[in-house]
């Protein structure tokens, strides 16, 4: 029989997806799942991008251009305006989704086998993003002790080869929820301009930060015209997760030209969901708002919860909906597949993402778990009471 590629034996699984046969199996056994597994929220998409598709008014529902409609280009650069980030409208391509927007631009800047340095741990997705692109990952490790704050440049300096093309962030962070300060994004610009990296920001979260905090912008930095590129999507700005609209900016023209025949091979991006995303910038500021201040209580009532949890370590994120906890367990992988199979309080369990899925290097995240409030604060609270009762009993607990 026929090998497969190598590309295909190293895909990685994605450690937010892989339980799901398990959270299955629960479901037909009559258990209630909370899912804290995945970042799909619960807020209700905003009326004027449902409005949009369904009065779109076509009659075919025709290609649309590669590089997405001309007139949803220029409606994102009014908003891009409003948070001090100014583009023209051909700084911008339109992709199926964010990940598309990775993708693309990985495999714009970097040759089979090129690294990409990014702190850990990190959006697990981009692994299998960097095997897609054949280029490599070489991680720096943020810490848990230090709220997953930037390492020190030097542990940057100290990864850096002739195959380095890029240092790529995500800010707001997942799956931690830090948001890299101004501080930080200038050492970034520093050694992207000391080493002639490209800068790459997924700022997919920027609308999600707390206690008084502005995001920084990687097209917030001045001299960086050629080497940063900003990754993002509508999925979770108007929490339209099935849309698949994301894009690539940048000021460095010839990115988006060549990023563009990778576009022309897929045809186009989604056409209806374009028409909402192009609406959908004219969203109220208040929904906005109250979306905020909904996903800001939540994350102060599921943050007290689990600090009331023995031997459970948890920062206090700044933004975006997830943290990464610490649990005394011996194996996140087994508790995580044990509450799904084993347990249950009244009928029903939760299901959190394994961390180590989230690291690149191996060993690390082993007791760790990423944990998404995107549940109500009612269901929040009982997901929390089912995991501490879980982690009394679990019989790999550490404490």
């Amino acid at each position: 029989m026929p090998s497969l590629s190598r590309r295909a034996t190293t895909m990685p699984p994605s450690p937010i997806r892989k339980l799901v046969p398990f959270a299955d199996a629960a479901k037909a056994k009559g258990r209630h799942v909370y899912h804290l597994n995945i970042g799909q929220p619960d807020i209700k998409t905003p009326e004027v991008f449902w409005n949009a598709i369904m009065n779109h008014g076509r009659e075919v529902l025709e290609y649309g251009p590669s590089a997405g409609f001309t007139s949803y280009r220029k409606k994102l650069v009014e908003y891009y305006k409003s948070y001090d980030i100014n583009v023209d409208y051909e700084n911008i391509l339109i992709t199926t989704g964010g990940s598309e927007a990775i993708i693309f631009t990985l495999m714009t800047i970097a040759n089979h086998g090129d690294e990409i340095i990014v702190p850990e741990p990190f959006y697990t997705n981009y692994n299998g993003f960097a095997v897609e692109a054949g280029v490599k990952i070489v991680p720096i490790t943020s810490s848990i002790e230090e709220e997953f704050q930037l390492p020190p440049l030097e542990s940057i300096r100290e990864k850096i080869t002739d195959r380095t093309r890029a240092v790529m962030i995500c800010n707001p962070n997942n799956p931690t929820g830090y948001v890299y300060s101004r501080e930080e994004m200038l050492a970034l610009r520093e050694i992207a301009i000391e080493n002639d990296l490209f800068l790459l920001s997924d700022e997919v979260y920027r609308e999600f930060t707390y206690d008084g905090l502005k995001h920084t912008s990687v097209l917030h930095m001045h001299g960086l015209d050629k080497q940063a590129v900003m990754l993002d999507s509508v999925s979770k700005r108007y929490s339209a997760c099935g849309a698949r609209v994301g894009c690539i900016v940048t000021r460095n023209q010839e990115i988006i030209d060549t990023a563009l025949k990778f576009g022309m091979a897929r045809l186009c991006p989604p056409t209806l969901e374009q028409l909402g995303a192009e609406a959908g910038v004219d969203t109220d500021a208040e929904y906005f708002r109250e979306v905020l201040e909904e996903y800001r209580e939540r994350r102060d009532i599921m943050v007290h919860l689990l600090h009331e949890m023995p031997g459970v370590v948890a920062p206090n994120p700044k933004g975006a909906f997830y943290l990464i906890a610490r649990l005394p367990v011996d194996d996140a992988d087994k508790f995580a597949q044990w509450l799904l199979s084993d347990f249950q309080v009244d009928d029903e369990t939760v299901m959190v993402a394994p961390a180590n899925g989230f690291y690149s290097t191996p060993g690390l995240g082993q007791d760790e778990v990423r944990i998404a409030y995107v549940l109500n604060v009612e269901d929040l609270k009982r997901a929390m009471h089912i995991l501490a009762e879980g982690l009394k009993v679990y019989p790999g607990k550490t404490i």
